[in-house]
């Protein structure tokens, strides 16, 4: 194998691909990324696979000039160093002899021992996994914009648990039914639901399909999500979902990123059940206001009294947030409502469970719909976002 590699984009795909790298392996075939040189006519293009045995990711380059096709296996972590500290260098080159791997720039040659290519575990392909050609067929496949993934993944993912016992709720629950998909996250005391609508999919292949996807792999797949006007096909097969990036629809180009992750097992909680239905207090707020409110009081709590105070005052339209920390102090914030519907409450939310929610939601205008100061609260924002929060006992 022989490339020659715009040093730029080259350091980019190997900064992404480390996340598919395992840190700590026997097997030190996982801690290496799979090169492999391709050219059809006179274009070339360089891939590159890595994973964890959980995660899979595949990225083609086509910055590239490949001299010769051929294949390599070389350790993630000593290539990104190199890729990186030759940062004076426009183009690096490639080159194979045997399992090692040649490294080189204009005043630079770096010698580096790699691996039998061989060893590399096999990683299933999009295309493959569509077509069922490794005896894996997909049971759902369906398309949807970079920009509206991104958006529904943005404003489920933050709720989710971490490092709980109950695996089911390490993840999120990606829905597919007919042209909708839901997903929802929860850690058990905060629960997040984003709806969209598809943009891509076919009539025939619109049956229900769920599945736990894993919060590293999402986190993964936001990082390759750049330009919101990118087509990302999805697969879903029994203990797998595929995520193909740019390119085209599996059909004529080949994904620039193909992202695959084993799925969750176990049974996510019935979350319809937990999203109260009998609110009697309907707040509107200025989404900015609400979020500089929240943070100013949260700045006089500590970890045993995590908790802000929100008494509103119906006929005021007025929110009262208040917080107090022994040996700390007091804090008072307050603001006008934009509306107010029902009677006066005083209710005591973890600042930090408010303030995540208000990060993701894009509207000015934020719902929050409240019952009782032991009820859970629920922010609403357009028909698409729904957040259920526990409220904390305030002493």
């Amino acid at each position: 194998m022989k490339v020659i590699c715009d040093r730029g984009a080259l350091l980019d795909a190997i900064n992404l691909i480390s996340g598919a790298v395992a840190a700590r392996t026997p097997k030190v075939q996982l801690t290496c990324v799979k090169l492999t040189a391709a050219k059809t006519g006179n274009v070339g293009s360089l891939t590159l696979v890595a994973t964890d045995a959980e995660i899979s990711l595949r990225l083609h380059l086509a910055q590239v000039d490949v001299q010769q096709p051929g294949e390599a296996l070389v350790p993630a972590d000593k290539l990104r160093q190199i890729v990186s500290a030759e940062d004076s260098e426009p183009t690096l080159t490639l080159e194979t002899e045997n399992e090692i791997v040649h490294i080189r720039g204009q005043d630079a040659h770096f010698k580096v021992f790699g691996y039998q290519v061989a060893d590399f575990p096999p990683v299933p392909d999009l295309a493959g996994v569509i077509a069922g050609a490794d005896g894996t067929k997909a049971k759902a496949v369906f398309s949807q914009n970079a920009g509206a993934l991104s958006g529904t993944v943005a404003r489920t993912l933050f709720a989710t648990a971490r490092e709980n016992s109950r695996y089911a709720i390490n993840g999120v629950l990606m829905k597919r039914d007919g042209k909708k998909l839901e997903m929802v996250a929860t850690d058990g005391r905060r629960l997040a639901l984003c709806r969209s609508t598809l943009t891509g999919g076919s009539d025939k292949d619109a049956k229900t399909i769920s599945c736990i996807v894993p919060t590293k792999a999402l986190n993964m797949l936001q990082r390759l999500l750049g330009n919101p006007d990118e087509v990302v096909q999805v697969a879903v097969t029994d203990n797998q979902v595929f995520f193909g990036i740019g390119g085209g629809t599996g059909k004529t180009d080949a994904p620039r990123a193909v992202l695959s992750s084993t799925l969750v097992e176990g049974t996510f909680p019935p979350y319809e059940d937990v999203i109260p239905k009998d609110q009697d207090k309907k707040v509107t707020f200025d989404r900015d206001v609400l979020s500089s409110a929240v943070r100013r009081a949260a700045l006089l709590t500590n970890e045993e009294s995590r908790g802000v105070r929100m008494s509103f005052q119906a006929k005021k339209k007025h929110l009262e947030l208040s917080s107090r920390a022994p040996e700390m102090g007091e804090a008072k914030v307050d603001i006008d409502l934009a509306g107010y519907e029902g009677d006066d409450i005083e209710i005591g939310f973890n600042p930090t469970f408010i303030t995540d929610a208000l990060k993701v939601i894009s509207d000015p205008q934020v719902i929050m719909e409240l019952k009782a100061p032991n009820k859970p609260g629920v922010v609403k924002s357009g028909g698409d976002f729904v957040y259920v929060v526990m409220p904390v006992n305030l002493q």
